[in-house]
């Protein structure tokens, strides 16, 4: 169990290195029993292949699969594919495929499937663009055997080929039936999963049974799953208290819950399960504002802005200080020599006279701050930044809006001064940031991309050759020159990367095996008596 405080997390490293993905002081698995795992908001869909929302990956993935699995380590782990191949000049991809596997309604799964599948998520998914930008070809060699071709190397490829990022469906289920994105199977999906579903009682619950015919026998140990779908928070920790739920992630209770669910003896919690798509927070400005398109106004409000404060204050210290874009927990592509603007008002306040903004009575400027509606963290973290820069002179005025308006507020009337920011790194920068920083990626009304309208044409340069450089070393030095570069110009100024964390009865075992974690299939869960 991770202990958390207030101040942040007081166990570290060392209490999470003592974790196993499976605790062999357990005892052997037990089967039997039903859980009750919680989501919030309710989900869209039940199969993720066009969507990165968050509770449809984690109802999703306990019913289709992905080719691969990734250890904490993001290192790759067989799921429906067994072994896999990289040409050494990166153009072809050769996947040998789980055999005897068989979809829920008693079909065979076959590379059919995944090519169909593959093809699918290029055109679908928000992210499948990127991900399968190179490839020229898919090709089933056998029913066990699948080739991707690529026009130029992909080396993030390996790595988004898991459940919740790239799922693979029934063919036969989905092609030549219309629409896909309309197809009755996103409600009831079929799947080669651990569970097979049972039915959906919108704003209640979605059920699903053990699949009797699953590839990786005994597993699944539960006979049962019910996923909760509770919108109020309180209710949630109601029901935890109470062992009505079982299990839930991405913090499913306020940060002064989880506080005092420390003392429940029933309750854990758990901060592993979250390396596949780490989470940055931070400041993102619009560029095409008169006064923060000078950087030094920019270095200022850096300078200006504590992050230990938004942290803590705001974020009840779930989470830690990165200086990076990249986040630490990505260590392959992770530069800790970025530039770096310590806390010092008087600095901010020099940069502000230089840049022309000399104090007039008490302020300098006024700019507004609008912060994403996903909860009370954004609102204080809009609060604390107001107070830091009213102390050199910036009078900020913080506004809220529902997430639809705040969404064309930003992405399509561009109506914004800055705002407090998600950067989801996902497993590679390519994947993850790349659509926050190419000046290509700047496109009106397009969610999640460069809102900041930043263009530097070297950034540009080093994101083309991130993509397609096999060399590691190579590509490292690239990304960490990306680093770099924006830690100077600052179109984004990180603060903290987030620390989501799983809240669990200690009678649930096997809930967080590798970097997934709640976005897992929950096949390794067993309950104790």
């Amino acid at each position: 169990m991770t202990r958390i405080s207030r101040r942040g997390f007081v166990a570290g490293t060392a209490a999470l290195a003592a974790l196993s993905p499976i605790r062999a002081q357990e005892g052997a698995p037990r089967s039997g029993g039903r859980l009750s795992f919680v989501i919030h908001p309710e989900p869209t869909t039940l199969v993720c292949f066009n969507t990165t929302e968050g509770p449809a990956i984690q109802a999703s993935t306990k019913v289709v699969e992905g080719l691969l699995t990734y250890d904490f380590d993001l290192n790759p782990k067989p799921q429906l594919a067994t072994a896999w191949t990289v040409s050494d000049d990166g153009l072809e991809y050769r996947f040998e495929l789980r055999r005897n596997v068989k979809w829920h309604d008693g079909r065979p799964f076959t590379a059919a499937d995944v090519v169909y599948s593959v093809g699918l998520l290029r055109s679908a998914h928000p992210r499948g663009r990127t991900t399968f930008a190179n490839l020229l070809e898919a090709t089933a060699v056998d029913d066990n055997t699948v080739v991707l071709k690529l026009s130029k190397p992909a080396p993030y490829l390996l790595y988004a080929l898991a459940a919740g990022e790239s799922p693979i469906v029934p063919r036969h289920v989905y092609e030549g039936k219309g629409d896909p994105l309309q197809n009755p199977n996103n409600r009831a999906p079929i799947g080669t999963g651990p569970f097979v579903f049972k039915e959906w009682v919108l704003g209640n619950y979605v059920s699903y049974v053990r699949n009797p015919n699953y590839w990786d026998s005994p597993k699944p140990y539960l006979e049962a799953l019910l996923v909760r779908v509770i919108p109020d928070g309180a209710a949630r920790a109601v029901a935890f208290e109470t062992a009505e739920l079982d299990l839930g992630g991405s913090t499913p209770v306020s940060p002064l819950d989880l506080e005092r669910f420390q003392k429940i003896p029933h309750l854990g919690l758990e901060t592993r399960g979250y390396e596949y798509s780490p989470t940055l927070y931070g400041l993102e400005f619009n560029l095409d504002h008169p006064i923060l398109s000078n950087v030094r106004v920019r270095k200022a409000i850096a300078h200006a802005v504590d992050p230990s404060v938004i942290l803590n204050v705001a974020w009840y210290g779930l989470g830690e200080r990165t200086a990076s874009i990249v986040s630490p927990t990505l260590k392959r592509f992770y530069n800790s020599k970025v530039p770096t603007y310590a806390y010092d008002p008087k600095a901010a306040a020099r940069l502000l006279d230089d840049a022309g903004y000399p104090l007039k009575g008490r302020w300098r400027f006024a700019l507004t701050h609008d912060f994403q509606p996903f909860g009370e963290n954004f609102k204080r973290s809009g609060e604390a930044l107001k107070s830091a820069l009213a102390a050199v002179g910036i009078d900020v005025t913080v506004r809220g809006q529902d997430f639809p308006s705040y969404l064309k507020r930003v992405y399509t009337d561009r109506d914004y001064d800055f705002t407090f920011h998600p950067f989801t790194n996902m497993f590679d920068p390519t994947v993850g940031l790349q659509r926050f920083f190419t000046s290509d990626n700047y496109r009106k009304g397009v969610a999640f991309t460069n809102a900041s309208h930043y263009a530097n044409p070297e950034i540009d340069r080093l994101f083309a050759e991130i993509a397609v450089e096999a060399d590691a070393v190579k590509r490292k030095a690239s990304i960490d020159r990306f680093q770099e570069i924006v830690a100077d110009e600052l179109p984004v100024l990180p603060l903290m990367l987030s620390k989501p964390v799983t809240v669990y009865n200690k009678r649930v075992v096997g809930h967080t095996v590798d970097s997934a974690g709640p976005q897992g299939n929950f096949a390794d869960i067993w309950l104790r008596s």
